[in-house]
């Protein structure tokens, strides 16, 4: 088990390492067929990944005899049913890489996506974390994107309050990144890629390809986003662990306390007008502690 979300790695790596090495990270359960297709997409890349790894969840539909007879060089970990953060933060911690690149088991990429990535990486040597944009499927069907979803790259902080912006299945990242900003937090049951982002973007830019690199697969019935109500309450829960951790700058904390009071007033009125009145209390309850709080921010900066 992972106990903190910050592991030592040396801030550089050795320079007996070879450049631009890449450690593929998939969590899996129980999606042996999605996972073999996504397996297909990682081994059929024009640069090869120095190492695949798959972290299962574990499954019971027979995953391990899946991979061990069709993919017998990828290495295979077990993480039983700790969640999606455990299983990336496990397969992030056994990565011998200076590059992650992150893909959930039931998307795919194409053939050329780590070469794009790393052509990139190599034009733009300041940037740590880089993301494609992506083609999105729900239920077979080509879906199109909202625009609030449209994706970008440099100083996204204030983008990347809002919602989730990075598709992991997109992103390549510095595995020197997770030293320095811890990893994704197993206390969220979702939105844990949300608060990544936003502890990566409040520090430092980030890099983008427009081009579509990653098919995103929605719409069957074991996604996490369709298990809960409300996922601004992870968002919330996000922001608030970060606030109290004192992450953000005086710069951005006005900023983050704004959408934070967005997004309470979004969740305390879905409460309300579902009659939950306890989640309604605590949420507006907080609402109002925000707004406190904001005003005395905005007091002080005078």
């Amino acid at each position: 088990m992972i106990k903190d979300l910050r592991v030592n790695y040396p801030s550089k790596m050795s320079h007996n390492h070879k450049l631009d090495t890449v450690s593929v990270i998939i969590p899996t359960l129980n999606r042996c067929k999605l996972l073999k297709r996504a397996l297909s997409s990682v081994l059929t890349q024009t640069v090869k990944p120095d190492e695949v790894i798959v972290i299962d969840n574990g499954s019971s539909d027979q995953t391990d005899i899946m991979v061990s007879s069709s993919f017998p060089t990828i290495k295979y970990l077990v993480e039983k049913k700790k969640g999606v953060s455990a299983a990336r933060n496990r397969g992030i911690s056994f990565a011998q890489s200076n590059w992650i690149a992150l893909l959930d088991s039931d998307d795919t990429w194409k053939p050329n996506k780590i070469e794009k990535q790393l052509q990139f990486a190599n034009q733009n040597k300041d940037l740590r974390l880089i993301h494609t944009n992506e083609i999105w499927y729900r239920n077979g069907k080509l879906l199109n994107q909202m625009k609030k979803h449209q994706k970008s790259g440099g100083n996204i902080f204030e983008k990347s309050l809002e919602l989730c912006c990075v598709s992991p299945s997109s992103s390549i990242i510095q595995k020197n990144v997770f030293n320095d900003y811890g990893f994704f937090d197993e206390k969220l049951e979702v939105c844990e890629d949300y608060d990544m982002w936003i502890r990566i973007t409040a520090k430092e830019e980030i890099g983008y390809l427009s081009e579509p690199m990653v098919f995103k697969y929605g719409g069957h019935e074991d996604q996490l986003s369709k298990k809960f109500w409300g996922m601004d309450r992870f968002r919330i829960k996000s922001l608030e662990k970060n606030i109290e951790n004192n992450w953000f700058s005086k710069e951005q904390i006005k900023t983050v306390y704004k959408k934070l009071i967005e997004k309470l007033i979004i969740v305390s009125t879905g409460a309300k007008k579902r009659g939950n009145q306890e989640a309604f209390q605590k949420y507006d309850q907080k609402l109002k502690q925000c707004l406190i709080k904001l005003e005395e921010i905005k007091y002080e900066s005078k």
